[in-house]
């Protein structure tokens, strides 16, 4: 126990000089965001995910089986956004190879700007979910969950991916003592699936208990702090900005 809350303390207040400085915790930050959103996407646009690409693959095949309440089409296009949103995500990545804090704010910023136009487009309907506001919801969704997951990824901080949780829970139990490994970063796996847990609980009791524009404007809001306190955080000495080799 007092291995894990050390390693989840150091997660959160990483030592100067540590290779990835502030990333974990703004990841952390993502992740939240990643629940929330998918508990907009799932709960209130009809049975899709729009960060969960996994899901969606399944869903889309069940759909085409003729299962009941999925649709092929919301998959679909969910999917092409997300790809469409990983693809401006690699090139940002590729654009600001030598700079991660750079990165993370450039990408982070306009995730939030999609998160924000979502928002516009579900107050304007006062939460009414009509057929032109759920695909338009879909895409912006699926815009900023595929650029998030692209810059992860390029940012590579271990067990952080923010929208993929199997790999971390599969390596929290195939790497632990009990399995014969040497349990590498158990708090931070375990923080990571925890902010994906808190996200989608927050996101489904707001929008079972008040309007779906409330959910979103708390993913803008931890969108728009991420994005800040990165850009605050980047300084020019600052290790952590540089790529890992």
């Amino acid at each position: 126990m007092r291995k894990l809350l050390t390693d989840a303390a150091r997660t959160l207040a990483p030592p100067r000089g540590d290779r990835y400085g502030p990333l974990p915790p703004l990841l952390l930050t993502l992740t939240v965001v990643t629940g929330l959103v998918d508990a907009v996407s799932y709960l209130s646009l009809g049975h899709v995910f729009v960060a969960n690409m996994t899901g969606n693959v399944v869903f889309l095949g069940f759909a085409l089986a003729g299962a009941e309440g999925l649709s092929a089409l919301a998959s679909t296009v969910s999917m092409a956004a997300f790809l469409a949103g990983a693809l401006v995500g690699g090139r940002f990545g590729t654009r600001f190879a030598a700079h991660r804090g750079r990165l993370l704010t450039v990408a982070t910023a306009i995730e939030a700007v999609l998160v924000a136009a979502a928002l516009v487009a579900a107050a304007v309907t006062h939460g009414e979910v009509s057929t032109t506001v759920q695909y338009t919801l879909i895409v912006l969704l699926g815009l900023a969950m595929g650029l998030q997951n692209a810059v992860a990824r390029r940012l590579g901080v271990p067990d952080l991916t923010t929208t993929v949780l199997t790999l971390t829970l599969t390596g929290l139990a195939a790497d632990s003592t009990p399995a014969g490994g040497a349990a590498p970063r158990p708090g931070r796996r375990i923080l990571s699936v925890l902010a994906m847990f808190l996200g989608a609980l927050a996101g489904a009791v707001l929008l079972l208990h008040a309007e779906l524009a409330l959910t979103l404007g708390l993913a803008l809001v931890l969108l728009a702090v991420t994005a800040v306190a990165t850009h605050r955080l980047s300084a020019p000495d600052a290790a952590w900005i540089r790529p890992t080799p």
